[in-house]
């Protein structure tokens, strides 16, 4: 493959820990094997999966909160047990589950017709047949390198063709966000007039959750601090609750004008017993994340008694990917970029999306 750099530029995660543990350093050029794609990295989007696989927050030893150790990691967690799925990280690691670039070399198997097309890429790197299997389904930038790095490799079906006049940095806003949120949403199946809460409303996936609620024709009640409501509102919630507030149940049930349909939950332990009461009979709850807290007390006479149906949401059935590509190439979703760091500055765009202070997503460029 003539014409390909030697080398790189990328930052390696050597380990599980701190901010420390992101290295900018010059590594070899990845190549493209059977059936893979090169894709030369114009932006790669930042997401709390980065903060969990670094810090091994999603260890079953770890119970402390996951604020508590994002910059600085844990003392209590299991190596071995330290990511999503199943089995550990092997580092070092490129993260990165967002990349959006250009493919510029081809594995065998592959067309040369593919070299040239802006392309997303799909995260979810699925098996055929039991696709639900954490032990075969992989993440990219967890089970494999990502998109930190100038120059990243994925099997040729994960490399999403998109046309958009949107850039790069806009572009990759989306992959993990909306994949999330989409699952989020299809999980609970909401109908036109249903009204749903969302939590963290004013993160990715939250803001993500928001959009394509409106496009389902459901009303929405999104919980975010009071800064961000004007925004959250111009991106089509009907209300905003403040995250802090006294009576989260009350002043849901106040705003629905009765008990909700839906909750969509990013949060976790501090909202979940008032969101499932303030859930209607035979309502639906949904999560993809307890940033703010994993363990939750929990009445089980909710679930019974009110016909409850709750589920999780993290793998992503196939296709979503490509159905999200189809709702940016027609100008249905809107990108929410809060900021753009350099890739070298990895450290610091981690720390600004720790802070929590933006609205929408943060994201690297080469």
């Amino acid at each position: 493959m003539t014409g390909l750099p030697e080398t790189m530029n990328a930052v390696l995660l050597t380990g599980h820990g701190g901010l420390d543990q992101l290295v900018y350093t010059r590594m070899a050029a990845p190549r493209p094997d059977k059936g893979e794609v090169l894709i030369k990295v114009g932006a790669c989007g930042l997401n709390n999966t980065d903060i969990n696989t670094r810090t091994a927050w999603y260890s079953k030893a770890n119970d402390a909160n996951l604020a508590d150790g994002a910059e600085d990691g844990f003392d209590n967690t299991d190596d071995a047990d330290g990511t999503w799925g199943a089995g550990a990280v092997q580092f070092p690691r490129i993260q990165g589950a967002d990349a959006v670039g250009e493919i510029v070399a081809v594995g065998s198997g592959v067309p040369e017709a593919r070299i040239g097309q802006r392309v997303m890429v799909d995260p979810w790197l699925l098996p055929h047949g039991d696709w639900q299997n954490p032990e075969q389904a992989g993440y990219f930038g967890s089970e494999l390198d990502g998109g930190f790095a100038e120059y990243t490799k994925v099997r040729s079906e994960n490399a999403i063709r998109i046309s958009s006049p949107l850039s790069d940095a806009e572009l990759a806003t989306f992959a993990c966000a909306y994949t999330t949120a989409e699952n989020l949403v299809q999980r609970t199946a909401p109908r036109p007039g249903e009204t749903v809460v969302i939590t963290g409303a004013s993160g990715g996936v939250g803001s993500a959750a928001i959009q394509l609620c409106r496009l389902r024709g459901c009303r929405v009640i999104a919980l975010a601090s009071p800064s961000k409501a004007p925004l959250l509102l111009e991106l089509g919630a009907d209300h905003v609750i403040d995250r802090n507030c006294d009576d989260l149940e009350a002043e849901i049930r106040r705003l629905a004008g009765g008990p909700a349909d839906i909750a969509l939950d990013v949060v976790g332990a501090p909202n979940f017993m008032p969101l499932i009461n303030a859930l209607r009979q035979g309502g639906r709850y949904s999560t993809s994340g307890c940033i703010g807290g994993q363990m939750a007390q929990f009445d089980l006479r909710q679930l019974v008694y009110k016909d409850l149906q709750l589920t999780g949401a993290t793998i992503c059935p196939p296709g979503t990917m490509q159905r999200v590509a189809g709702m940016i190439e027609t100008g249905a979703l809107k990108p929410l970029l809060a900021a753009v760091y350099p890739l070298a500055e990895l450290a610091a765009a981690q720390e600004a999306f720790i802070a929590k202070t933006h609205v929408g997503n943060i994201v690297v460029t080469p």
